[in-house]
Formats: structure tokens, C-alpha cells, sequence
């Protein structure tokens, strides 16, 4: 296996579609249905996109299965979930595989059924190559006892260690000498033996025959319907900050400034010389220094001016100037700046990383034309001191919109300013204070419970938790609106709510609110933004291409129309609703299936869209749209133009059904929530 030769989530599905085999197998092993399956690739190819950009000392195969098999048995550990789902049929090797050690059955699975090396088995398990072996044995020899082997074992201990090794022709000449010699005259040992490696070839034959082993022909299709659906929203925001001039996607409002500390003293030197507020502010409280660490290149000088960390993040304060033209440059990170050193002093499990407009409005980026003030967030540090060795090859040139000159030019226009600038930056990390949270509530009858509260120099972060326990209705994302501590309010923007983690259950999420260092919680109130859910509502519409469109069907008490059944090599399927006023839902969750259900091959689907909010349809062709000011946007789903192609080129496609299995919808929230500290 080779790994994918580029980092989207597109080619980690199809180096997966293309190992789905072995994987499937390996999935079977320890899970007992088609949805935990689904959820255990699903979860897999988010853990390797997110991860793949680490070193690591493992080859691609193995570090992949490596992360496979965790989520395997996190899956299979999860009780709620074995209650809660059916179990649906296995081969009896699985299931007297459930009832080995967990070690045993880990080198059992991995060595015969996954069929890596001993070697490879070792570095997943973090043992002994000779420890694998010892469980493989005792895992082979309980496989009898669980498959209803009634022999006894009586073989010769000190010959049993060498079953395997002697069945893989590994074992040392000498040592096969006289385990053949020993064979030939210690009859249990030959009847012991000869059930020891029939059990063995059982295993080796029956992963032979799971070759053949059919997964169903949607399988990855389903597991990218999920992920398609989960980006869905992510990739809107993107498209419509683009036409705003917004250059990259899903990224966080500034923070203009943060609250004065308590107990703080004033440093009249950074009064007068600092004239970002901000950072004049951290250096104020003594939480960094004056920097000013320089290095320039292809006409371009880049300033450090100072680094301020705590376990929330790591801000780099810069000063650009261009000293051959008048233009304005922002460093952006993983788009030509990155820390070299960030495996060994960021903390990469944990962290998380924010992003910040670049700032045209304020009045130190408006003095010079050639001279730009930013700042770039990086992931909090593992250590209480450190060096960042921050590498950038290239610049952002920020292009002012004529129209509006406080947004710059669109996604699709980017420049950039290549060279090369290295710095060393010192920094150390300030201690932040973490309240554990006891209080839960429920929106839209789902619990969601609140874990804890953040507050430090940089940012106040809330994390919760939402438990979607009934399957027919889930919150996918929630944000939270305001945060109130001891009277002081403080408010987030649509994107600084984030997910921190998400499983078969739930999701658990975070939102970042400005700075409240310095203040002792004793009463907390969350006011909630809003929730994205879906619901299932499953609902089955014959089609019939025969038949004269356009129809009509009732869904979720709103009229829908088929535009269009049009078969062909391609075969198109149009649905529409223009009707927006009162619709239950934005978008709906479908499947077309034809009368042989394994015909379709591929479905595309391209939609229109309308923004809208409470005071209407947005006119999206107007230049700038100042997506901050609108208040609760929503973008509904009017036509669904669907494409399907067959796995047989030649042949039409004839489609048979419309399934509708749910919808999607926003419920903006005014819900607040007064919660206590735990003791």
C-alpha cells in the first residue's frame, strides 16, 4: 500500500475505496453491524486527513491500521451502542475471536486476518516481537477451546513455543532438527500439534476465502454521502465569504482588543511606543516583550514584534512592509508559513487552531499603503518555554476592494509573494484557569451537557457536549452566542464555535469568546446561537419515466415537485421548492435506487440555493455582502439537479424510486442557561 499523493479528503476515500477489502475484514472482526462499520470508516479516514501531515515512524499501511484498529475497539467497547443497534450475523471465527484477551485477539486479527508481519504486529501492540508470539499462541490455543475443539492440550511446553515458527518455516534449523525428532516420538505432542495447526489453517484459509468477501456496492458511497454532508455547511460559508473577499475558509472574527486585567499596572513606555491596542495591552500586563526580530527578502522585510502564549494558543504579532512597492502582505498559515519544529514543541493532540481576518479597518493598516500590522495564531506549546522556529516561503498580498476598501480581493484571485524568511521566536506560556462545569439542559429535546470553562490571556473558551441518543433527530453542530460572568458580557461571531471531537453518540464542540483573564466565576450564564439538526423522516416516491413530469409529493408539510425524469447514459432527475416560507427544512438527505439497486454506479447532485434571513432573500450578486450584519442566515435548497451513470456504460439508467431519509434545518436559540461551578 502507498500513500495517497495528495492530502484531501476525496483521495484518503479512494486510497480507502481501493483497500476496502482488508479493512472491511478487519472492521468485522470486531464489530457487529453494517452502522458501526459505516461509523468506523467514517471516523478513520477524518482521524487520517486530520493526522497527515505528522512524521511518523510507521509505514503508511501500518500507521492507517494503526488508527483503524483503535477506532475498532472503541466501537466494540462501547456498550450503549451494542444495546441500542442490532447485531446482525457473523462467521463463528468472529465471534469465538470476541471471547480471546484483548492482546490476543489484537495480534490474532492483526497477524492472520489483516495479515501484517509479526514485526508490524509489535510496533501496534508496543511489544516484543517474542511477546506477539506468545499471544499469538495462547490466542490460537483459546480459538480451539471457543471454535469446540475437545481435545486436551498436552503437548510438551517447551515444543510448544515453536508450533508457529515451525508451520512458517521461520523456525532455526537446528531448533527444526529437534522439534521433528521430538514429533517423531512424543505421541500427545503429535495429536497436540496436529489440532494446533488445524486451527491455524482454519484461520489461514478462511482469510483466503474472506478474498471473495462481498462489501456492499454503496458502502463507500454512503460513508461520502456522510462526509459530503457533514462539509456541506463548512464549504457554504467558504463559497459565500469568497464573493465577500474572504480568502480562506471556516476561519474566526478578529478579537479587537481584551479586557483589562484586574489587578494590572501601566507601563508608560508601551503607552506611547505600542500603537496596536492589543498587543499594547499584553505587554502592559507583562505577559510578553518586545520581540522585534527581523528578516527580509525579495524586496520584502517581515518583523516579529512579539509572541504571547498560554494553553489556548500562541499569538505571533508581525509587521509587514514592502520596501520596493506599495503593497500590503498577511502571513498565512499552511499557505506558505509553517513551524518546523511543531512536533516537538506544539502540543498537536490537544490543540486547536484559530485563524483571524486580516485587518484593513484599523488605523495603524491604513497610515502606509506599503505597511501591514497582523497577527497569526499557532497551536498552544507542551512546554512552559520554548522556541518556535516559524518558516515562510510565501505572502498573501491583500488586494483592496475598490468598493469596499475594508475587504480584500476574492479566493479565486490570490496573490502571492514568494520567498523565504526564518525565524527563531521565544516564547513562553502563561498558566491559563479551568473551571469544571455541572449543569446540563436540552435543546430541541436533545441533553447537552457543559464541560468546562477556559479563561485565559488570549481567549475564554466554553466546551460542551451534545448526547444525540435518539436517532430520529441530532444535532449536528450548536453554537453559543454570549457568555456572562460576574456581570461581564462578553460575545462570539458565527465562526468561533468549532467541533472539538464526535463519535457514534455525539458531538462535542467549543466556542471562543474574548478574553476574561483576571475574573473568578461565580455565577455563569450561555446564551446558545444556534443548532444545526437533522432529522429522519423517511418517505419512499415511486418514479416512473414513463409518466408525464412534472408531479407533485407532500414532505414534511411542504409540496415538492419532480421537475424532470429524463433517462439516458446519464440519467437526470430534477427536483424543486421554491416555496421557502415555513419549510420545515433547508435540505434534504436522498437516495434514487433503480429496480436492480447495484445499476447505479455514481450519483452527482448540483443544487441552487437561496440566502435568507429574518428580513428575507439576500440578493447574493450584491457586492460587498456583509454576511455579519444579516440576522439569522439560513440558506435553503430550491433545486436539486441529480445525475446518475450506471456500472455499465452502455446501458440507461432506470431509475425506480426517489427515497427521502431525512432533512436538514437551523433553530436559532435564545435559551440561557445559568450554570454552576463544580466543587
Amino acid at each position: 500500500m502507498t500513500k495517497p499523493k495528495e492530502k484531501s479528503v476525496e483521495s484518503i476515500v479512494d486510497w480507502f475505496d481501493q483497500h476496502k477489502q482488508s479493512f472491511y475484514i478487519l472492521g468485522w472482526s470486531y464489530l457487529k453491524n453494517q452502522q458501526q462499520m459505516e461509523e468506523l470508516f467514517y471516523r478513520s479516514i477524518v482521524k487520517v486527513h486530520k493526522e497527515l501531515r505528522y512524521k511518523r515512524d510507521l509505514s503508511f499501511e501500518t500507521w492507517v491500521t494503526s488508527i483503524f484498529l483503535h477506532i475498532c475497539q472503541e466501537l466494540s467497547d462501547d456498550r450503549s451502542l451494542q444495546v441500542s443497534e442490532k447485531v446482525e450475523p457473523r462467521h463463528d471465527l468472529f465471534n469465538a475471536l470476541d471471547q480471546l484477551e484483548k492482546v490476543e485477539k489484537d495480534a490474532v486479527v492483526l497477524t492472520y486476518i489483516k495479515g501484517i508481519s509479526q514485526e508490524d504486529t509489535a510496533k501496534l501492540l508496543q511489544v516484543s516481537v517474542e511477546q506477539v508470539k506468545e499471544y499469538l499462541f495462547s490466542g490460537l490455543q483459546s480459538l480451539r477451546k471457543g471454535m469446540g475443539d475437545g481435545s486436551h492440550f498436552n503437548g510438551c511446553k517447551e515444543y510448544q513455543q515453536n508450533y508457529i515458527d515451525y508451520i512458517e518455516r521461520t523456525l532455526e534449523r537446528e531448533k527444526k532438527v529437534d522439534f521433528e525428532v521430538h514429533m517423531y516420538h512424543c505421541q500427545d505432542c503429535q495429536e497436540d500439534f496436529a489440532a494446533f495447526k488445524e486451527i491455524m489453517y482454519t484461520l489461514l484459509n478462511f482469510t483466503e476465502s474472506m478474498k471473495d468477501f462481498h462489501v456492499p456496492s454503496d458502502f463507500m458511497e454512503k460513508v461520502m454521502a456522510r462526509l459530503t454532508e457533514e462539509d456541506k455547511q463548512r464549504r457554504l460559508k467558504r463559497k459565500k465569504r469568497n464573493r465577500m473577499g474572504i480568502v480562506f475558509a471556516s476561519v474566526f472574527v478578529l478579537l479587537m482588543g481584551i479586557e483589562v486585567f484586574t489587578g494590572s499596572f501601566t507601563s508608560l513606555y508601551y503607552t506611547w511606543a505600542e500603537e496596536d491596542p492589543e498587543l499594547r495591552e499584553y505587554l502592559n500586563q507583562g505577559l510578553g516583550k518586545r520581540l522585534d526580530l527581523e528578516a527580509e527578502s525579495n524586496g520584502v522585510k517581515i518583523k516579529i514584534r512579539s509572541a504571547i502564549a498560554d494553553d489556548v494558543q500562541t499569538l505571533v504579532f508581525y509587521e509587514i512592509e514592502d520596501t520596493a512597492e506599495n503593497n500590503q502582505y498577511a502571513i498565512i498559515y499552511n499557505d506558505g508559513a509553517s513551524v518546523e519544529n511543531d512536533y516537538d514543541i506544539m502540543n498537536r493532540e490537544t490543540g486547536h487552531m484559530y485563524y483571524y481576518f486580516p485587518d484593513l479597518k484599523s488605523d495603524q493598516n491604513n497610515k502606509e499603503k506599503n505597511v501591514f500590522q497582523g497577527k497569526l495564531s499557532l497551536l498552544a506549546l507542551t512546554k512552559d518555554s520554548g522556541t518556535i522556529k516559524l518558516k515562510i516561503t510565501q505572502l498573501l498580498k491583500l488586494v483592496r476592494d475598490p468598493s469596499d476598501p475594508n475587504s480584500f480581493g476574492a479566493y479565486e484571485n490570490m496573490e502571492y509573494k514568494k520567498g523565504e524568511w526564518n525565524f527563531e521566536i521565544p516564547v513562553t506560556k502563561w498558566p491559563s484557569k479551568e473551571y469544571a462545569l455541572d449543569e446540563s439542559t436540552e435543546i430541541e429535546g436533545i441533553p447537552v451537557r457543559f464541560n468546562k470553562l477556559t479563561i485565559a490571556p488570549t481567549a475564554t473558551i466554553l466546551k460542551y457536549a451534545v448526547n444525540n441518543e435518539h436517532p430520529e433527530k441530532r444535532v449536528e453542530f450548536l453554537t453559543a452566542d454570549n457568555l456572562e460572568v460576574n456581570n461581564k458580557k462578553v460575545k462570539a461571531t458565527i465562526y468561533d464555535s468549532s467541533y472539538t471531537d464526535f463519535d457514534m453518540n455525539g458531538s462535542t464542540f467549543q466556542t471562543k469568546f474574548p478574553s476574561l483573564y483576571g475574573e473568578k466565576p461565580k455565577e455563569i450564564n450561555v446564551q446558545f446561537g444556534y443548532a444545526r439538526l437533522t432529522v429522519e423522516h423517511q418517505e419512499t416516491i415511486e418514479l416512473d419515466p414513463s409518466s408525464k413530469y412534472p408531479q407533485t409529493f407532500e414532505y414534511a408539510g411542504s409540496t415538492i415537485s419532480i421537475d424532470k425524469v429524463e433517462v439516458g447514459k446519464t440519467t437526470n432527475v430534477i427536483i424543486s421548492n421554491h416555496d421557502i416560507e415555513n419549510r420545515a427544512f433547508e435540505s434534504l438527505n436522498l437516495d434514487i435506487v433503480s429496480e436492480d439497486e447495484n445499476e447505479i454506479n455514481s450519483m452527482e447532485m448540483n443544487s441552487e440555493e437561496v440566502f435568507v434571513d429574518k428580513n428575507g432573500i439576500i440578493d447574493m450578486n450584491k457586492n460587498p455582502v456583509a454576511f455579519d450584519e444579516f440576522e439569522q442566515p439560513r440558506y435553503f435548497t430550491t433545486v436539486l439537479d441529480i445525475h446518475l451513470k450506471g456500472k455499465n456504460a452502455a446501458e440507461n439508467v432506470i431509475p425506480k424510486k426517489l427515497i427521502i431519509n431525512g432533512y436538514n434545518t437551523t433553530k436559532y436559540l435564545d435559551d440561557v442557561v445559568k450554570i454552576s461551578l463544580k466543587k
